[in-house]
C-alpha cells in the first residue's frame, strides 16, 4: 500500500495514553549481550489491530522484501538473464564478464523462455513475494503497533520490480528526501551468501547513494535520508524450521506406512561456484544448519543428504549435484525419494521446472522403463502461502525491530578472501546506520 503524503502528515497519531497502554517495549542497547535470538519464536500480544488512520510513535515502517526475482512473462526473460549474467557477485566470469555475460544470456534466452512457458508463462515469485510481504505486515501491525503501519515493498535483483524502482517508490511514498523514515531490508534468502543477499544489499546501497546523497543532483541533507536496517540471515528460526518440517511430513504421509521410514530426504539448495566457496562464503554452512535443524525437528526420522542444484558454466561448483545424486541413488535401489527446496521461500523456475520437470520427471521415466513404480520420487511443497512461514516472517521482523540493531554481528565480518571495495563500503554503511536508529528510538 502506497503512502501518498510526507511522513509527518501520514495520519493522525495515536494519543500518548494509547501508545503507553499498547506498548511496553524496553529499549535495547547497541549489540546487547542478551540480544533476542532469531531462532526463538516470538509471541504476539493480544492487542487491537492498528487501524489505517493511525500511526505508531515510531511508524510508519517500510518492510522491503529482497530476492533474486524472476521474469513474470516470457518476454522478460532476456532482460532477466542479461542482469543475472552481468552480476559478478552471483556468477563470477572474470575480467571478460562484460563480454561473456551478454553472450551467454543471448544464447540461453530461447531455451529459458521455453522453460518458463512450460510452467505457465512466467515465474510466480513476484506473486508469492507480494503475498508474503503483505500478509506479514498485517500481522506485524498487531504485534508492533509502535512501528506501524508497516508498508510492504518488494525489490528484486534481476527482475521487476528492480531495486531502483522500489527505492523511487519509497521516495514517492514520503520516505527519505529530507523527510527521514525507517525501512528494513528483509532478505528472503534465509541463508546468507555474498552472491545473493550480499549482491542485493550492494545494489540497495548503490541506489541509496545515487538517490539520497549529493550524487542525486540536489543539496541533500543525509540526516533526512531513510534510516536502513537489515535482516540479513535467519537459517535456524524456529518458524522457518517448522514450516519446512510440516511440508515434509505432509509429503511423507503420501507413502505407505511400511515404506515411510526408508524414504530418502534430499535437501536441495542452489549451488555456488567453488571460487566463491573457497574465499570463505558462509552459505554452505548456513544451509547445512537449516538442514540439521529441520532433521532435529523431524527427530532424524529418515536418511537424508544435502545436495546442490542449478550449476551454470564450466567452472567447478559446489556438489554433489541434485540430478546426479537422484540418478545414483536410483541405481543403488533407492526409488523412494523426497526433494526439499531448502534455500527457496517460494516456487520459481528451480522448483517448478528444474526439480519437477527435469530431475523428478527424468527419474520417474527411468524407473518406468526399468519396470518399476516411479511415483516414489516426489517433492515437498514450497513455503509459498504457508501461514506458519508467514507468521515466522513476522516474528523475525518483530525481533529485529525490538533489537535496535542495524544488522547482525555476522554481517560485519567480511569473507577472508574478499577484495571487493563495493562490498566493504556497503557493509560499513549498513553497520553505521545503528547509531541513527538508536538515536531515533
Amino acid at each position: 500500500m502506497a503512502l501518498h503524503n510526507p511522513l509527518t502528515q501520514l495520519s493522525k497519531r495515536a494519543t500518548q495514553t494509547q501508545i503507553s497502554r499498547l506498548t511496553a517495549t524496553p529499549s535495547a542497547s547497541i549489540w546487547p549481550s542478551k540480544a533476542i535470538s532469531m531462532g526463538q519464536k516470538q509471541q504476539a500480544s493480544l492487542i487491537p489491530p492498528v487501524m489505517q488512520d493511525s500511526t505508531g510513535a515510531k511508524g510508519p515502517t517500510a518492510m522491503v522484501f529482497m530476492n533474486m526475482g524472476g521474469p513474470s512473462t516470457t518476454d522478460e526473460v532476456g532482460d532477466f538473464l542479461s542482469r543475472l549474467f552481468a552480476d559478478a557477485d552471483l556468477i563470477p566470469l572474470g575480467r571478460f564478464q562484460n563480454y561473456i555475460g551478454p553472450l551467454i544470456s543471448r544464447r540461453r534466452t530461447p531455451k529459458i523462455q521455453k522453460q518458463y512457458a512450460a510452467i505457465g508463462g512466467g515465474s510466480p515469485i513476484r506473486k508469492w513475494s507480494e503475498h508474503q510481504s503483505s500478509e506479514m505486515c498485517k500481522i506485524l501491525d498487531k504485534m508492533s503497533p509502535e512501528t506501524a503501519p508497516h508498508k510492504p515493498y518488494v525489490a528484486f535483483r534481476y527482475a521487476n520490480p528492480l531495486t531502483e524502482e522500489m527505492y523511487n517508490r519509497l521516495l514517492e511514498d514520503g520516505f527519505g528526501k529530507g523527510r527521514g523514515g525507517r525501512a528494513v531490508a528483509f532478505t528472503q534468502y534465509p541463508q546468507y551468501s555474498c552472491s545473493t543477499t550480499g549482491s542485493s544489499l550492494n545494489e540497495l546501497w548503490k541506489w541509496r547513494q545515487r538517490l539520497e546523497t549529493k550524487r542525486a543532483g540536489d543539496e541533500v541533507d543525509e540526516a533526512g535520508a531513510i534510516k536502513w536496517s537489515v535482516i540479513d540471515r535467519w537459517p535456524q528460526h524456529s518458524g522457518l524450521v517448522e514450516a519446512f518440517a510440516q511440508n515434509i511430513e505432509a509429503k511423507l504421509a503420501e507413502y505407505p506406512e511400511e515404506r515411510r521410514k526408508d524414504v530418502v530426504l534430499l535437501f536441495s539448495a542452489h549451488s555456488l561456484p567453488m571460487s566463491v566457496v573457497n574465499r570463505g562464503d558462509p552459505y554452505p554452512a548456513e544451509v547445512g544448519a537449516t538442514v540439521m535443524a529441520v532433521m532435529q525437528r523431524l527427530k532424524m526420522s529418515n536418511p537424508y543428504r544435502l545436495v546442490w542444484q542449478s550449476q551454470v558454466g564450466p567452472q567447478p561448483w559446489l556438489g554433489a549435484q541434485t540430478s546426479d545424486t537422484v540418478a545414483q541413488l536410483i541405481k543403488k535401489g533407492n526409488s523412494d525419494l523426497v526433494l526439499i527446496p531448502i534455500a527457496f521461500t517460494s516456487d520459481h523456475i528451480e522448483t517448478l521446472y528444474e526439480l519437477d520437470e527435469e530431475i523428478i520427471g527424468e527419474a520417474r521415466e527411468s524407473l518406468h522403463k526399468a519396470g518399476k513404480d516411479g511415483e516414489g520420487v516426489k517433492r515437498a511443497e514450497s513455503l509459498n502461502g504457508s501461514p506458519v512461514f508467514i507468521r515466522a516472517l513476522a516474528d523475525i521482523a518483530k525481533a529485529h525491530l525490538d533489537s535496535g540493531e542495524s544488522c547482525s554481528r555476522q554481517m560485519g565480518l567480511r569473507c577472508p578472501g574478499c577484495v571487493s571495495e563495493k562490498c566493504l563500503a556497503s557493509k560499513r554503511f549498513f553497520a553505521g546506520q545503528e547509531s541513527l536508529i538508536s538515536a531515533a528510538a
